[in-house]
C-alpha cells in the first residue's frame, strides 16, 4: 500500500509520509481522486466514476475521457497508487489514510461504548473536519457527489449531538454553553442540540435561560416545520418547570470555569492587574487579538475570590450582536432569578441588575467588548455609578474610554534574543508556552540546542502571540517542528486548528485578525493596509505622506472610495494604536540634542495580514510609489546636513529609516524603476 494521507473533510489535502504534499490540479481530477478515496482498496466501476465526475452531462466518449483523467492522476500520485481492475479502477491506500473513511470508523467504534470512551472517540472523529466537505471539487449536477456530501454532513451533525450528550452526562455541561449556543443558532430545529443546550445551561446554574431556549425552539419548529416539540424535549421542559432538574446552588460565588491548560508567562501581569483592581473600580485589559487578555482576567479573578464576599462573575460578550443588551447578558451570567432581583420582573434589565448588585461586593468581568464598545462603556458607567461596592474588569482590544478607567496593556510573550544560548531560549516565556502546548500532542519532542533554536524561530515569527503559538503547537500533531517553522510565511493558511470550544474568532489565526479588521472604519482600514509597505516602522511624517488619500478609488478589496486628508492621518494612527493594531514606540536613545521621533510599528502577523489586504485593494503600486517618493525626498533632504553640525541627528534619522530605504530600493528594482532605485 502507498503511504499517503488523503484529507477531504475540508480542502483537499494529500500528504506524504516524509512530510511533503501533493497538489492535484483541476476540479475533475480532484473529483476522480475523491471518488476513488471514498472506498480505498476497492475497485470502483467506471460508470460510477463517470457519474461522479460529469453527473448529468457526461462526454460523448466517456470511457476515453475517464481513461485520460486516470492517466493524469497516476502521474500526480506516487508510483503504484492506482490499479486497473476489471471494469474499474482501484486506489491502493490504507482505509485509515483517508480522513472521511477514518471518520466513519471512529463513529462505529464509539457506538455502545462508555460515556468517557464515546466522548474521546467522537471528539477525535470531529477533529478530522477542517472545513466544508469537498469544497474544492467543483462538479456540477453530480447526484453521487451530492449524496455523499449529504450523508457525511448528516453523520457529522449526529456525531456532534452524540458528543455533547456524552459530555453532559460526564458533568461537563457548563463548559459547553457557548459552543452549544452557537450551534443552536445555526440549527434551531435540531431538537437534540436544543436539549443539550438546555441541560448545559442548567448545569451552569442558568435554568431561566434554558426555559427561554425551549420557547425559541418551539417557535422555530412551528414556523419552519409546522410541528410541536418532540415528546422528549417537552418532557425536559416540564421537568425544568417543576424544578426536578437543575436546583440552583445559592452559595455559588462564581461562574468561572476550571482551565484545562497551565498559565504560562504572565504571572507578573496578574500582580499588576490585582493592584489596579484594588485601586480602581474599573480596569480594562487591552491588547491585540490572541494576546491572552481573557485568560489573564480570569486568572486574576481567581486569585481574588477569597477577598470578594459576593464572588466574581464572567459576562461573555463575544456572541452578543452589535445591538445586544449587555445588561441582559450580565443577568444571565449571574444566574439571577426574578425573585432575587429586587425589582418587578417587567422592569428594564438594567434596572433589575442594579437592584440585584446595589449592595453586593463583587467583581464583574466583561469579556470581549470591542464590538459593543459604546454599549459596554454606557453599561459600566451607569452600573458603577449606582453600585458603589462593585468593581468591573474589562477585556477589549481598545479601552472603554470613560473617566476613572485604569488600563493594563497586555504585550506578547517575551522572546529570546537572536544570539540567545539554549538556557536563555528555554527560559523565555514564549518558548515555555510552545513546549507546554506541544507536549500535549508530541510526547517525544526533544530539548536539544537545535530544537530549542527552531522553537525560538517559530515564536519570533509569531510575535510571541499566545494564541498563535498554541495554534502552531496543535499543528505538531501532523507535521514536524522543522516543517512548521519553514511554513510560517503562510501562517494564515497553516494555523487553522484551533479549539472547537473556542469562540469563532479564536479558532484560526486569520479569524483573530479578521475580527479586528471588520471593526475598523474604511479610513482606518486604508491607513492600516498602506502602513504595511513600511519596514521597521513609520514616523508620523512618513505615514502622513504614504497613507493620505484625497479621494482616489479605494480599490477592489472594499469596493468603495475613501478620502483621508493628510491632517487626519494622526487621528487614524491614534485610533489604530488604541485598537491594538499598531505599536507606538518612542526613540529610546536619540542623539544628543535631538528629541528623537516616535514610530508606529506593526506586529509581523498584523503586517502580513495588512499586506494581503493592500494587494487585494489594488493599491500596491500606488503605495509603493508614494513610499519610494518619501524615501527619495528624505535622502535628498538629509544629504547636505551630513556635512553640518547636525550631522549626528540626520545620521540617526537615516539609520532609523534603513529598512525602509532598503525596501524602497528593492521595490523600485522589482518594478523596473532604475531611476528611483
Amino acid at each position: 500500500m502507498v503511504r499517503v494521507q488523503i484529507g477531504m473533510l475540508g480542502p483537499l489535502e494529500i500528504r506524504l509520509d516524509d512530510g511533503g504534499s501533493i497538489e492535484v490540479p483541476g476540479t475533475r481530477l480532484r473529483a476522480l481522486l475523491i471518488a476513488l478515496a471514498l472506498e480505498p482498496g476497492r475497485a470502483i466501476p467506471k460508470a460510477t466514476l463517470v457519474d461522479w465526475i460529469w453527473g448529468e452531462q457526461p462526454p460523448s466518449d466517456a470511457a476515453n475521457a475517464l481513461q485520460a483523467l486516470v492517466s493524469r492522476l497516476r502521474r500526480v500520485l506516487p508510483d503504484g497508487s492506482l490499479d486497473v481492475q476489471a471494469g474499474g479502477y482501484r486506489l491502493t491506500v490504507r482505509s485509515d489514510a483517508v480522513d472521511a473513511v477514518r471518520f466513519e470508523q471512529l463513529l462505529d467504534q464509539a457506538r455502545g461504548g462508555a460515556d468517557a470512551q464515546q466522548a474521546e472517540l467522537l471528539r477525535e472523529a470531529l477533529e478530522l473536519w477542517r472545513g466544508a466537505l469537498m469544497q474544492d471539487i467543483g462538479v456540477q449536477d453530480s447526484a453521487a457527489a451530492d449524496a455523499v456530501i449529504t450523508r457525511l454532513e448528516g453523520l457529522r451533525l449526529a456525531a456532534t449531538e452524540d458528543l455533547y450528550e456524552a459530555e453532559i452526562r460526564l458533568g461537563r455541561g457548563a463548559e459547553l454553553v457557548a459552543e452549544l449556543t452557537e450551534l443552536v443558532a445555526r440549527h434551531p430545529v435540531r431538537e437534540r442540540l436544543v436539549a443539550a443546550l438546555m441541560r448545559a445551561l442548567v448545569a451552569a446554574g442558568r435554568g431561566a435561560e434554558a426555559l427561554v431556549v425551549y420557547q425559541r425552539a418551539r417557535e422555530a419548529l412551528a414556523d419552519t416545520l409546522g410541528v410541536d416539540p418532540a415528546p422528549e424535549l417537552s418532557a425536559l421542559h416540564v421537568a425544568l418547570l417543576r424544578g426536578e432538574i437543575g436546583a440552583q446552588d445559592n452559595e455559588r460565588k462564581t461562574n468561572l470555569r476550571a482551565e484545562l491548560t497551565s498559565f504560562v508567562g504572565k504571572n507578573g501581569d496578574i500582580a499588576a492587574v490585582r493592584e489596579l483592581i484594588a485601586a480602581h473600580r474599573l480596569t480594562t485589559v487591552t491588547g491585540p487579538g490572541g494576546s491572552g487578555k481573557t485568560r489573564l482576567a480570569l486568572e486574576t479573578a481567581r486569585t481574588l475570590l477569597d477577598d470578594l464576599p459576593d464572588g466574581a462573575w464572567l459576562v461573555e460578550l463575544a456572541s452578543v450582536g452589535a445591538g445586544g443588551d449587555v445588561a441582559q447578558s450580565a443577568i444571565a451570567a449571574l444566574g439571577l432569578r426574578d425573585a432575587l432581583l429586587g425589582a418587578a420582573p417587567n422592569a428594564e434589565p438594567m434596572d433589575r441588575l442594579i437592584a440585584a448588585l446595589r449592595e453586593r461586593e463583587t467583581l464583574l468581568i466583561l469579556d470581549n467588548c470591542e464590538h459593543v464598545i459604546d454599549a459596554a462603556a454606557a453599561f459600566a458607567h451607569r452600573l458603577l455609578g449606582e453600585c458603589q461596592r462593585l468593581r468591573i474588569l474589562v477585556t477589549s482590544r481598545e479601552p472603554l474610554g470613560i473617566t476613572g478607567e485604569a488600563l493594563w496593556q497586555v504585550v506578547p510573550l517575551a522572546l529570546p534574543a537572536e544570539d540567545a544560548d539554549p538556557g536563555e531560549i528555554e527560559s523565555s516565556s514564549a518558548v515555555q508556552l510552545l513546549r507546554d502546548r506541544a507536549g500535549a500532542v508530541h510526547k517525544d519532542l526533544a530539548a536539544d540546542a537545535r530544537t530549542l533554536s527552531t522553537m525560538a524561530r517559530v515564536c519570533r515569527a509569531l510575535d510571541g502571540i499566545p494564541l498563535a503559538i498554541e495554534l502552531a503547537a496543535a499543528r505538531l500533531r501532523t507535521m514536524s517542528l522543522d516543517q512548521l517553522a519553514n511554513r510560517l510565511d503562510d501562517r494564515f493558511r497553516l494555523l487553522t486548528g484551533g479549539s472547537r470550544t473556542a469562540i469563532p474568532q479564536h479558532r484560526t489565526l486569520r479569524a483573530v485578525v479578521d475580527w479586528s479588521w471588520e471593526l475598523l472604519t474604511d479610513a482606518e482600514r486604508m491607513v492600516l493596509r498602506r502602513l504595511s509597505v513600511f519596514s521597521g516602522g513609520a514616523s508620523l511624517a512618513a505615514a502622513e505622506q504614504v497613507c493620505a488619500d484625497t479621494g482616489g478609488p479605494e480599490g477592489q478589496g472594499d469596493g468603495k472610495s475613501t478620502a483621508v486628508e493628510r491632517w487626519e492621518v494622526l487621528e487614524l494612527l491614534t485610533a489604530l494604536t488604541e485598537k491594538s493594531l499598531l505599536l507606538y514606540v518612542a526613540d529610546s536613545a536619540p542623539p544628543v540634542g535631538s528629541p528623537g521621533e516616535p514610530r508606529y510599528r506593526m506586529l509581523d502577523t498584523i503586517k502580513q495580514y495588512a499586506r494581503e489586504r493592500l494587494v487585494a485593494s489594488g493599491e500596491s503600486d500606488l503605495v509603493r510609489r508614494e513610499h519610494l517618493s518619501y524615501v527619495t525626498e528624505l535622502a535628498a533632504t538629509a544629504e547636505p546636513h551630513l556635512r553640518r553640525a547636525d550631522q549626528l541627528e540626520w545620521l540617526a534619522t537615516l539609520e532609523a529609516e534603513h529598512d525602509n530605504i532598503a525596501v524602497a530600493m528593492r521595490g523600485a528594482l522589482a518594478a523596473g524603476d532604475a531611476a528611483g532605485a
